[in-house]
């Protein structure tokens, strides 16, 4: 077992929120607060310990609704040579903990011990000036992620042909896309040879060849046996690159695993109870809005009844969204989505797919609305459905990701009445497909 390259013991950070603005002072007031600054000062430093104690905090502290809590009490350790995914909603402090690590924000408690130069790609284009042109953007950025001007010369070009922006060069990086911004960034970055390689969720600005590329480069980092911590809400590219992930929920550590599918998993689905969901219910009314209020959604049999999981691909399921409208809008779109086990999207479904003389007919008040799965269509695994709507290229009524609920539909069995295929099939899908002999 090597020594550990990054070691965090109990590291806290909160925030204080909904602080007023002061208004301007004047002179004779900038006077007196002047002979009153050592006293206050002093109150300030007294009012502060007990301001960042969780514990005066926790025992109901009169200030406690305006502090968030980014991280509470995470410990880790990650090895030389290690490819860590940090993964979480978002808001769950993965940004924040990068910063921490990378020496751009100090926390409020704990310990972090980095034994390594390290390169940080936290935000596009951080240390860009853009009044400067790419190529002297290089040499500035480079500096200040620590490398040297003859270091800067040797990788000049390797940075310009990965970028793929010779061509703007010499153009002031103002008039660059997010796209090239991200590009030259990157490159930067990546050739900078550190120990510790930090990378935030900026890839997603990239088109998707030069993203799998920068996946690819980081791949190639790994392997050269230096440390990545990799922040992605892609879970095929934190499975496809990371030794171990750790998963953030509100500020606490959850998971912390060499088991990155397990990992994964529970991110994308929740616990094993999570896994038994399969009906919600609008308790407490928390998506209110007068075009379709969502009263319950949940997967059903052809009797309406709701499933018991797991359930056969050779079973009828059929999706139920229960809702109630108060306000007519023909733009009105309501749904469901469906994600495979790895988190990837198989499809969306509105009931206004077909032609428009064929869609259900909504008026005011309750109304059920069901569609079928088709049968004999989904592998076995376990698979998430979301409840999506809104009113169409207006606004969303539930967002998938944002605040749509979600529930869980796990097949198991009647793949196929093909005595050769009785178990899980590669892919993603299992359809059972019709075959004729021409004659």
């Amino acid at each position: 077992m090597s020594e550990p390259i990054i070691t965090v013991e109990n590291l806290s950070k909160c925030y204080r929120i909904g602080a007023k603005e002061q208004g301007y002072k004047t002179f004779r007031e900038a006077v007196l607060d002047g002979f009153k600054a050592p006293i206050r000062n002093l109150k300030q430093l007294r009012g502060l310990t007990k301001f960042y104690s969780r514990q005066s905090i926790g025992a109901g502290h009169k200030n406690a609704s305006d502090v968030i809590w980014a991280l509470k009490d995470v410990s880790f350790e990650v090895e030389r040579g290690e490819v860590l995914g940090v993964i979480g909603r978002n808001g769950a402090g993965k940004t924040t903990l990068l910063k921490i690590l990378s020496r751009i924000t100090e926390p409020n408690s704990g310990d972090v011990k980095l034994y390594g130069r390290i390169s940080s790609l936290l935000e596009v284009g951080t240390g860009f000036h853009p009044e400067l042109t790419g190529r002297e953007n290089i040499y500035l950025n480079g500096s200040i992620l620590g490398m040297s001007k003859p270091e800067i010369d040797r990788k000049f070009d390797e940075i310009v042909d990965f970028s793929e922006i010779a061509k703007f060069l010499d153009t002031p990086v103002k008039r660059y896309s997010s796209g090239m911004y991200v590009r030259l960034a990157f490159a930067v970055a990546a050739h900078l040879e550190p120990e510790i390689f930090i990378v935030d969720e900026v890839l997603a600005v990239g088109d998707a060849q030069f993203q799998k590329k920068c996946l690819g480069k980081m791949e190639e980092v790994g392997k050269k046996g230096r440390t990545v911590l990799f922040v992605s809400h892609n879970m095929n590219a934190i499975e496809d690159l990371c030794t171990k992930v750790l998963l953030l929920e509100e500020g606490c550590l959850k998971q912390f695993s060499r088991d990155v599918r397990s990992v994964t998993k529970t991110y994308l689905f929740g616990t094993t109870d999570d896994l038994q969901q399969r009906e919600w219910i609008n308790i407490g009314a928390q998506l209110q809005n007068p075009w379709f209020r969502p009263l319950r959604f949940g997967i059903a049999d052809s009797h309406g009844n709701i499933h018991r999981l797991p359930v056969r691909n050779d079973a009828e399921i059929w999706v139920k969204i229960e809702g109630e409208i108060d306000d007519i809008d023909p733009s009105l779109t309501v749904g469901y989505a469906l994600y495979s086990e790895r988190g990837d999207l198989l499809y969306w479904s509105y009931h206004t797919d077909c032609p428009e003389e064929k869609w259900p007919k909504l008026g005011k008040g309750r109304c059920v609305l069901k569609s079928k799965i088709p049968t004999r269509m989904l592998n076995e695994g376990t698979y998430k459905i979301e409840l999506i709507g809104g009113l169409h290229f207006r606004q969303w009524l539930f967002e998938p990701g944002i605040n749509a609920p979600s529930i869980h539909l796990t097949i198991q069995g009647g793949l196929s009445d093909s005595p050769l295929w009785m178990v899980k099939r590669p892919g993603l899908l299992a359809p059972v497909i019709t075959w004729i002999l021409e004659e």
